[in-house]
């Protein structure tokens, strides 16, 4: 997704210096930069990347795309960590 680029390149960040992701509120997230996917459960889902990785705590979780470096989680999440 080329948003994320030119996001981080106009905040001074380093491109695919971990896993990058949008929350939309009550629906899901996006995120890329995905290597692995580590835990996956309705309530859980750890996502490694090249360098760190993401926490995601939520309800009813579920993904609705992985691959190619991206994952589409679905579902109510509540809280992001960046591990």
């Amino acid at each position: 997704m080329r948003l994320f680029s030119e996001i981080v390149k106009a905040l001074g960040a380093e491109a695919g210096a971990g896993v990058q992701y949008t929350v939309i509120e009550g629906r899901g997230g996006y995120f890329q930069n995905v290597k692995r996917l580590e835990t996956f459960t309705d309530s859980l889902i750890v996502l490694r990347g090249r360098k760190g990785g993401v926490r995601i705590e939520g309800r009813e979780l579920s993904l609705g795309k992985y691959g190619g470096g991206d994952a589409a989680v679905r579902g109510e999440i509540s809280k992001v960590e960046k591990l």
